[in-house]
């Protein structure tokens, strides 16, 4: 089979596609011919070990996985001796967020693990998409403990978790306000947003409005430029640790120091959450936004794409024809 692989932590340039064994699976294991993948934000951070805690899970010089890919769509094609809840034949999704080795034609994942059967109605493109920024966005929406008919600012509201934070918080009775550039204004109306900002016309931080919760989907603002926008006992939340891993820290002390506070987002249970974003699917709640598909050749654009921060929702790596 074809995979992309890493000898080392580094840029884009560090992938190449190799030809290797299809993985035999164990007998807890099922294996997957993968259709469909995404290439994420996380994906660019365990390619470049970046923050560097980081390896201290992934390896600490080396990445102890040549494997590259944490998200996948497609179809069992064996299943060994132990496993009950699968069949060959069956369509489904996952999600390892240290590493599911999807970017490769196949993949062997336990029986057990963040995988279920995909929702009827999908391509195997639109099922990649619709897994890592949502279960980033709704473990979002869980931590800061989010109640219907409140106030919402997000900000980064055309990204992977952008866009499903955007859809999952108006299924939960959220009024939001989202934050885009020019080109996708009109998506975000489209997804749910009640209200919209141009940052490329204004600085959000500086608008006259106040909100219950602000949520940087992409870790570019801090509680301290936003705290003007919350309300006496608003919520802060932002996808990222921070300048100096402040957010970790705020997120200790804020309780302690007054009513406004911020909540570090630990993502909720993946096998837990994919049945949640399978129903919102089903019950028409979330669709996936695609910014590109590219074959497994373009891997190393599709990387350095993700990286730049420019993309509009998911780029997805096609792996079946």
């Amino acid at each position: 089979m074809r995979a992309a692989r890493r000898e080392r932590y580094g840029t884009p340039s560090v992938i190449r596609i190799e030809d290797v064994a299809v993985p035999t699976p164990a007998d807890d294991e099922i294996l997957v011919r993968v259709h469909a993948a995404t290439v994420s934000r996380t994906d660019c951070a365990l390619l470049s070990a970046s923050p560097f805690i980081l390896r201290f899970m992934t390896g600490l010089r080396r990445p102890k996985s040549k494997a590259l890919g944490t998200d996948f769509a497609g179809r069992v094609e064996a299943i060994g001796s132990r496993v009950r809840s699968f069949a060959v034949g069956d369509d489904v999704w996952g999600i390892n967020d240290l590493g599911a080795g999807s970017h490769a034609e196949y993949l062997v994942i336990s029986g057990d693990d963040s995988v279920a059967r995909m929702p009827t109605g999908l391509s195997f493109e639109e099922a990649a998409a619709s897994i890592e920024g949502a279960w980033y966005a709704y473990s979002i929406t869980q931590r800061a403990a989010l109640e219907k008919d409140r106030r919402v600012l997000i900000n980064g509201a055309t990204g992977a978790i952008g866009s499903a934070l955007l859809q999952i918080c108006v299924s939960l009775g959220a009024n939001v306000t989202a934050v885009g550039n020019t080109k996708n204004l009109e998506l975000l109306r489209s997804l749910g947003a009640a209200r919209v900002i141009d940052y490329e016309q204004e600085d959000f931080t500086r608008d006259d409005q106040v909100y219950d919760y602000v949520f940087d989907a992409v870790g570019k603002s801090t509680f301290g430029a936003c705290k003007r926008l919350l309300t006496p006992r608003g919520v802060y939340v932002s996808s990222e640790p921070g300048p100096g891993w402040q957010n970790p820290f705020l997120a200790l002390l804020t309780p302690a120091l007054g009513r406004q506070r911020v909540v570090f987002p630990i993502p909720i249970d993946r096998k837990a959450f994919l049945e949640v974003i399978g129903r919102l699917v089903t019950e028409g709640h979330f669709r996936p936004v695609i910014d590109r598909a590219v074959s497994l050749d373009a891997v190393q654009e599709a990387y350095a794409y993700a990286a730049s921060g420019q993309k509009t929702g998911s780029v997805v790596l096609k792996l079946a024809a």
